[in-house]
């Protein structure tokens, strides 16, 4: 059941009355029946393999009885024994099930509800955090069904006290998690369909294309990924908040960055997070990560010495990033090592950019070099994207090569935009839901939406949030005689 259905907006109808009907104390362990409810039906799609479900319970169980035995042990060896042996458990599931397909079936949210489980071990283990004797009320923490479809990845610490402690009915929660819901379903079914028609027909006849031509497939399905991805975290979040349980943003407008850095600060917020946290910064605090600079400092002097060391934890991050995105090599290089790449190599070269800047007196915080250094960001995650989207390594790079090989802007007024999968009135409002999309992603870094609506005239905020309604179900792509596909983002880190 597509969280884009009507029959999940029944089901959620119902779900709503029912988790407001039953007493606080029960509210929990209704989320649980729910959850798990929800991760059965979702089996009846992969030839009814109902037994998957013992999956996710198996890692719930690895990392309880774990985390259990940290507490209660003071040797440090039984502790670590205990770790190691929990973490090889959820990872050695997660490979042999997603990535070498060793199962009959692939469990929905396997990837999410892994690291969110291993992010509270270690926790525990490390004492930042207490430990959940209530083995359902861990199951719930690990599996909570919207996050299931594609995250976040949660953190203990911040999700205890609201899944466990009972909500009371909240209009203002309500509503605008409706609000946001609504917002998740402009960005699918209106932005991210349409893009996916002009990205199927350039990634998949790309011999066919060159120049301006491969540039506009590309960057179709950069803008499919995102509304695609986000809209679906939207979607998710509106669903929790209407359930009175907040969960850690994911996006943060990744195309207003002027950075590498910056976009994977606010693209995928969760999993970064959670790498830097648990990974790349354990790697840091390891010997063999402290000793590097003393041994290079003789060879390659004192600022250099001290990259090296960054830079290869860093190239360990970037590769498990794209690694977890699929596990081959289009996406372990789209969205893992070229990344590494741009952040080393602008690092590198960052003195030789301010001898540049100071000899052509360009201002760094000037209007102008700030869009530029936002359409650069851009180009480059797109270019990453072309090997994401594609099978295969060879394929991305014949397509890249073709979009450098012509230079044709002609294309852009002869026609041939409204052949690529679009005729014009598509095209036009494809063109105007960017926009919509453009400034309200402007306006929300200085203030929410929601919170500006609120604060207009009654008439004024219906009158918006109706519009934005009949604009989803005249223009959205869905029907009986159109299936949205599934989030595909979804796809690659089930």
């Amino acid at each position: 059941m597509s969280i884009t259905s009507f029959s999940f907006l029944c089901f959620f109808a119902v779900l709503l009355v029912l988790y407001y009907g039953i007493p606080k104390r029960f509210q929990w362990g209704f989320l649980l029946l729910v959850s798990f409810a929800w991760f059965m039906a979702s089996l009846k799609t992969q030839d009814g393999a109902w037994y998957a479900v013992l999956y996710p319970l198996a890692a719930v169980a690895a990392v309880y009885f774990a985390a259990r035995l940290i507490d209660r042990t003071k040797e440090q060896r039984v502790k670590r024994a205990a770790l190691v042996c929990a973490v090889l458990f959820c990872i050695g599931l997660l490979c042999a099930l997603k990535f070498y397909r060793l199962g009959p079936v692939v469990p929905m949210g396997i990837s999410f509800y892994t690291l969110t489980l291993l992010g509270y071990l270690f926790d525990v283990y490390y004492e930042i955090g207490g430990v959940q004797k209530n083995y359902g009320k861990l199951a719930l923490f690990g599996c909570y069904f919207p996050t299931l479809i594609s995250g976040p990845i949660l953190k203990y610490q911040e999700m205890e006290r609201q899944l466990f402690c009972g909500h009371r009915f909240d209009y203002r929660r309500v509503t605008f998690g409706m609000q946001r819901m609504l917002w998740g379903f402009f960005k699918k079914l209106v932005i991210s369909e349409r893009m996916a028609l002009v990205a199927n027909q350039v990634f998949d006849h790309y011999e066919s294309y060159a120049g301006l031509e491969i540039w506009i497939g590309a960057v179709a399905f950069t803008f499919q990924l995102y509304t695609d991805f986000s809209g679906c975290m939207d979607i998710v979040l509106g669903i929790s908040e209407c359930l009175g349980i907040d969960l850690p943003e994911n996006f943060n407008a990744p195309f207003l960055a002027r950075t590498i850095s910056e976009y994977w600060r606010r693209w995928h917020i969760s999993l970064g997070n959670w790498l830097r946290e648990y990974l790349f910064y354990p790697l840091l605090r390891t010997r063999f990560f402290m000793e590097l600079p003393k041994k290079l400092k003789p060879r390659l002097g004192k600022r250099l010495s001290k990259q090296i060391p960054t830079f290869l934890a860093m190239f360990l991050l970037w590769f498990a990033i794209g690694y977890w995105h699929g596990g081959t090599w289009n996406f372990i290089i789209g969205s893992g090592l070229l990344h590494w790449f741009y952040i080393v190599s602008g690092e590198l070269l960052e003195p030789v950019f301010v001898k540049w800047r100071s000899a052509l007196r360009i201002e760094k915080t000037t209007r102008w070099f700030l869009w530029f250094s936002r359409l650069r960001t851009f180009f480059l995650v797109t270019l990453g994207l072309v090997f994401f989207r594609n099978a295969a390594v060879p394929d991305a790079l014949r397509m890249i090569g073709r979009g450098f090989s012509t230079f044709n802007p002609q294309v852009l007024i002869n026609g041939t935009l409204f052949s690529l999968g679009l005729d014009w009135i598509e095209f036009t409002i494809a063109a105007v839901s960017l926009l919509i999309l453009g400034v309200v992603s402007l306006l929300q870094q200085k203030e929410g939406v929601r919170q500006r609506l609120e604060r207009r005239s009654i008439l004024f905020r219906w009158a918006v949030l109706y519009a934005l309604l009949f604009y989803v179900i005249l223009l959205g792509q869905y029907g009986p005689g159109y299936s949205a596909s599934e989030f595909i983002y979804q796809n690659f880190r089930v």
